[in-house]
C-alpha cells in the first residue's frame, strides 16, 4: 500500500461505511412519534425499482409484516438514530406507515406490579 493511502475497509468486517453517512449527516427523523416500540409496515404504495438506496429496500423487505423500529435496527446492525431517520424518509414518501404502541399509565402499571408482588 502506498504511503498516504487510505484503508476503507477490513478484510475480516468487509467494507466500512459510518453510520451517519447512509443518512447525510441527519440525526433527527422527521417523524418525533417514532420509538422503540412503534410498529412499521410496508404501505400499498410502491417505490420505482432501483429508485431507493440498498439500507431503505432492506427496511422495505424487514416490514413486510409489522415489525418494531428497534427489532429493524437490530436486524440491520445499524445505531437506533439512523434507522429512525430512514424509516422516516420511507414514511414521508409513503411507502410505510406506523402505530404507535399504546402505553398503559402508571395506575395500570402499578396495578399489574401488585399483582406480581402478590404471586
Amino acid at each position: 500500500m502506498a504511503r498516504g493511502e487510505d484503508v476503507w475497509f477490513d478484510e475480516e468486517a468487509g467494507p466500512l461505511v459510518r453510520p451517519y453517512a447512509v443518512t447525510g449527516g441527519r440525526t433527527r427523523s422527521v417523524q418525533a412519534e417514532l420509538d422503540l416500540v412503534t410498529m412499521i409496515v410496508i404501505s400499498r404504495r410502491r417505490a420505482e425499482p432501483g429508485s431507493l438506496d440498498p439500507e431503505y429496500e432492506l427496511i422495505l423487505a424487514l416490514c413486510q409484516i409489522p415489525t418494531s423500529v428497534a427489532e429493524i435496527s437490530a436486524k440491520l446492525n445499524l445505531p437506533l438514530g439512523v434507522v429512525k431517520v430512514l424509516i422516516g424518509d420511507l414514511i414521508e414518501r409513503r411507502l410505510l406507515i406506523f402505530r404507535a404502541a399504546l402505553t398503559p399509565d402508571n395506575e395500570v402499571l402499578q396495578k399489574v406490579l401488585n399483582g406480581i408482588r402478590k404471586l
